[in-house]
């Protein structure tokens, strides 16, 4: 384990500029008979502002971190997806396992995946939420949330209550989701994945069930107040006809924002809107892994909606967060994005709701899981998965 203050600055600090229009734009789409439905949709142009970046190591020795949120106080809440939760110092010191989480199943894709506070409660409460993959009966799993008290010290949680338990539970150990986002009004958006395989991946579709879906809970459990009554379909439902969301987070227009893993060249960023259908699978961009179509290969149909924006080649989107600091005053209101596949931290600039440049840093330092910004002074945090992860301080 190396702690910030220990380590020499030489292996502290990376400069890593931004991406050129080579590195991306100029990739050969995995999809190229697919046109987007409209102009700036996928593609956007290269955003080269010639900044610098550093990068600083605040922790290393984590075993592959999924989620992040920070407390009050400046420590960080750190999952590791072998079921281990961690609080991590400003000074890099890395707590025990926070003891009495639930057990987690940690095939493949599942473990301890995200983890949330209410910032507005939890000084009062020190309540926290977390998401994980959870095992059933017959080695089948589903995705759940948990809530508990973090005790004063950080070493236990009591008082764990499962508030959510994703139905049906299914023999995959693959697409949990599982993002954690309090909205406005205190109502906590959990996103989950359809579980890959293909017959799963049609109850997208089935608004009984809760497979690749946007849900909108009461943070104690069950639908919150305000949710969109949506024929024959379950209550927590916000929207629905998703693949694998593994990235959200609130905009500065106070709506939710997704970016879901798309299949070969399909990843999609939106803006889910209450009841509506973003189409998985019967439409989609990209291609099976196979390099066949997905379904029909229809890339627009009736009543489904179309991405703001998507990926072809795919970034593998996971983690997000709507810049707001001081420390970078030109990214202000940019979608930051971690990048799994693309091995980077993508950037998106909107304006009139749809994508108008794309950036990418710390090209090939890693995937990066989870993004969040600093309260003190704006730094850009991210989450590098790996065997030996760590998380990271980016400034200017």
């Amino acid at each position: 384990m190396a702690h910030l203050s220990r380590l020499p600055l030489v292996a502290l600090l990376a400069a890593c500029g931004p991406a050129s229009a080579q590195d991306f734009n100029a990739e050969p789409p995995n999809a190229p008979d697919q046109s987007p439905a409209f102009e700036a949709q996928t593609r956007a142009p290269v955003l080269d502002e010639g900044m610098t970046l550093n990068h600083e190591v605040v922790v290393d020795g984590l075993v592959h971190p999924w989620g992040m949120d920070q407390l009050p106080d400046g420590r960080w809440l750190v999952t590791e997806r072998p079921g281990r939760l961690r609080i991590v110092a400003e000074d890099g010191t890395l707590s025990d396992p926070v003891q009495g989480l639930p057990e987690v199943d940690t095939r493949r894709q599942g473990g301890l995946l995200d983890v949330a506070i209410n910032d507005s409660t939890f000084a009062d409460t020190r309540r926290v939420w977390w998401s994980y993959a959870e095992p059933r009966d017959g080695g089948t799993t589903g995705t759940a949330v948990a809530t508990g008290i973090l005790s004063e010290d950080g070493s236990q949680m009591t008082e764990v209550e499962v508030i959510f338990q994703q139905d049906p539970a299914w023999e995959s150990t693959m697409h949990y989701g599982s993002r954690l986002v309090f909205d406005g009004e205190g109502a906590l958006f959990v996103t989950t994945g359809e579980r890959s395989l293909p017959e799963p991946r049609q109850l997208a579709q089935d608004v009984d069930t809760h497979l690749g879906k946007v849900l909108r809970l009461d943070p104690m459990g069950g639908a919150a107040e305000g949710n969109p009554q949506i024929e024959g379909g379950l209550p927590e439902i916000w929207s629905y006809g998703h693949r694998n969301l593994q990235s959200a987070a609130l905009g500065p227009d106070g709506a939710l924002w997704t970016v879901e893993h798309g299949p070969k060249g399909g990843d999609e960023l939106n803006r889910p809107e209450a009841g509506l259908n973003y189409g998985w699978p019967v439409v989609t961009y990209g291609l099976d892994y196979s390099g066949g179509p997905i379904g029909e290969g229809r890339t627009e149909a009736d009543g489904m909606e179309q991405p703001i924006y998507y990926w072809d080649p795919v970034i593998a989107p996971s983690g997000m967060v709507f810049y707001d600091g001081e420390m970078f005053p030109d990214w202000q209101g940019s979608a930051l994005i971690g990048g799994l596949a693309s091995q980077s931290l993508v950037r998106l600039t909107l304006e009139d709701g749809q994508v108008s440049g794309e950036g990418r840093y710390l090209q090939g330092e890693g995937r990066v899981r989870d993004v969040d910004v600093a309260q003190q002074d704006g730094a850009v945090m991210l989450l590098m998965d790996a065997d030996d992860g760590t998380l990271l301080r980016v400034t200017p």
